[in-house]
């Protein structure tokens, strides 16, 4: 009987396909509560308007289960507590959730599927899961994606809802697929890209079609990503090469009478010693001087004109000799290249060179 036991054990494990756990029903606890039992949260000002145009759902919502819910616009808290009514003694844990996820910017559409049975939710706290502010706003963004392609991937993927806001990450959906997006979620703020993640799932999701994997391992079938250590310099950019260790002391710098001393300054005779102090004043002085006259003249000194076009050409045109064109046409006239011309050519040609004579008179 024992050994029929063990080998029956595998199929108890698995869960039967199509499988539900039966409603939980007044039948099952007729006498209701012991005692009341309540939950409260804040919420953000920017959230009560909304709050305010959804509560008779919420209500509704809640009244099915026999709960109520009350909304402190005052304080900006709402709280929901059990009621004599109460049968099922998780409905008011539900409703907490539901309180919460509303708090969070959670539309109410979707946070009221949270009292299905099969649902779950997950706020998955990452505001001090990286110190930077600006690295963190990055990493949030990559998260969602262009225009929420990364996060709507990861919805159909894990069949979870999933809220990005401030600081956390709300999910709501089945508990297997809270546990992926938790995953995802902390991950990519561990500065490991979703994509990777996402990817992984899709093969996971593939591979559980096929019934005869169900009891393999399905490592062969998934991508490693070996995590990339981008800072290939390791040695310091400046390298001070330490000297070797002396027991003696540095030398001590001179002083000024050791100076002195040195050029023999100091055997001279005080009023030289002024002399030569105030010829080496007077020098510098000079030097000086000139400095600032030259910057001075330098006012004085007319900048370098371009030379006029406009009346070189004027000049040019002056010094033309006209005798000197006109021989230029008769010489044209006189020689014949090529083939002699035909007459029209001809005329129409010496009437071009009366044209260039008539020219040249009027400009004579």
């Amino acid at each position: 009987g024992n050994q029929q036991l063990w080998s029956d054990e595998p199929e108890l494990l698995t869960v039967p396909d199509g499988w539900k756990e039966p409603a939980f029903t007044k039948d099952d606890n007729p006498r209701g509560l012991l005692e009341e039992s309540s939950f409260a949260t804040l919420f953000p000002k920017y959230r009560e308007a909304y709050l305010k145009e959804c509560w008779s759902l919420v209500e509704k919502a809640l009244g099915e289960l026999h709960i109520k819910a009350s909304l402190d616009l005052i304080e900006g808290s709402i709280t929901v507590c059990t009621t004599k009514k109460t049968f099922d003694p998780y409905a008011i844990v539900r409703a907490r959730d539901l309180i919460k996820l509303l708090a969070r910017s959670v539309p109410f559409e979707q946070a009221v599927r949270i009292l299905q049975d099969d649902m779950a939710c997950d706020i998955i706290k990452i505001g001090t899961l990286v110190r930077n502010r600006e690295r963190f706003v990055k990493r949030r963004q990559r998260l969602i994606g262009p225009k929420g392609s990364t996060l709507k991937a990861l919805e159909l993927l894990t069949n979870c809802y999933v809220m990005v806001q401030g600081n956390t990450v709300s999910a709501l959906g089945p508990f297997n697929g809270l546990k992926e997006v938790r995953k995802v979620v902390m991950d990519t703020m561990k500065n490991i890209h979703p994509i990777y993640n996402i990817k992984t799932l899709m093969i996971k999701r593939e591979l559980t079609r096929d019934p005869e994997l169900r009891a393999q391992s399905w490592e062969r079938f998934l991508p490693k990503f070996r995590h990339k250590n981008l800072s290939k310099r390791k040695e310091p950019k400046k390298t001070s090469a330490k000297k070797e260790y002396t027991p003696f002391p540095p030398p001590q710098p001179e002083s000024k009478v050791d100076k002195e001393l040195a050029t023999g300054e100091f055997f001279l005779r005080e009023s030289v010693k002024r002399r030569k102090k105030m010829e080496e004043i007077k020098v510098k002085q000079a030097e000086a001087l000139t400095k600032k006259q030259e910057e001075r003249n330098k006012a004085f000194i007319p900048p370098k004109e371009k030379p006029l076009m406009k009346k070189s050409v004027k000049a040019t045109e002056a010094k033309l000799d006209i005798q000197a064109i006109k021989d230029k046409v008769k010489k044209a006239r006189t020689k014949k290249l090529g083939a002699p011309p035909v007459n029209p050519s001809a005329s129409s040609s010496s009437a071009t060179d009366k044209k260039k004579k008539k020219k040249g008179k009027i400009k004579g």
